[in-house]
């Protein structure tokens, strides 16, 4: 079934409108500390939401290689923004939990990211800041797990990547 042409250039717009939200990310990036990059933010990030976990679960969550999510967690781990414990189910694996430090971490991170947000939003109305939570939430929604999913429908030839 055709698309319409009017949805297609929408679609198309929609593409590089995303594309561009990396330089927002960017952006959001620069206001980590020094000594922490927007990866390792990431990963005390998932520690925070999940809970304590196995290098192999952060991985999956992470969608990257375990060579890389060990680089994470070392530099981590050095900052003592986290501890590796023995895993008492299998003493061959670690357990990942946050420390005192990192959530100390986290919460400044927080208010780092909420005081920028209301710098660069400070002329949007509250309803338009919940209406971007809404769609973006729905956004991820409609893509679901994108970690465990292969792909939604893979593209066809006919459609172009986003362009920056």
């Amino acid at each position: 079934m055709e698309e319409p042409v009017a949805a297609h250039s929408q679609y198309e717009e929609l593409a590089r409108q995303l594309s561009a939200v990396g330089a927002v990310k960017r952006e959001m990036g620069r206001i980590l500390p020094q000594d922490c990059p927007p990866a390792s933010a990431g990963v005390l990030t998932l520690l925070d939401r999940h809970g304590e976990m196995r290098m192999s679960q952060l991985a999956e969550l992470l969608a990257i290689d375990m060579s890389v999510t060990s680089r994470h967690v070392a530099h981590i781990a050095e900052r003592g923004w986290i501890e590796r414990e023995p895993d008492p189910a299998d003493k061959r694996s670690r357990l990942l939990r946050l420390t005192p430090k990192g959530r100390e971490l986290l919460a400044e991170l927080a208010e780092r990211y909420t005081q920028t947000l209301a710098r660069y939003l400070d002329d949007w109305t509250d309803t338009d800041v919940g209406h971007l939570i809404e769609l973006l939430a729905r956004l991820r929604t409609s893509f679901g797990d994108c970690r465990t999913r292969a792909h939604h429908d893979s593209p066809s030839p006919t459609r172009s990547p986003a362009a920056g």
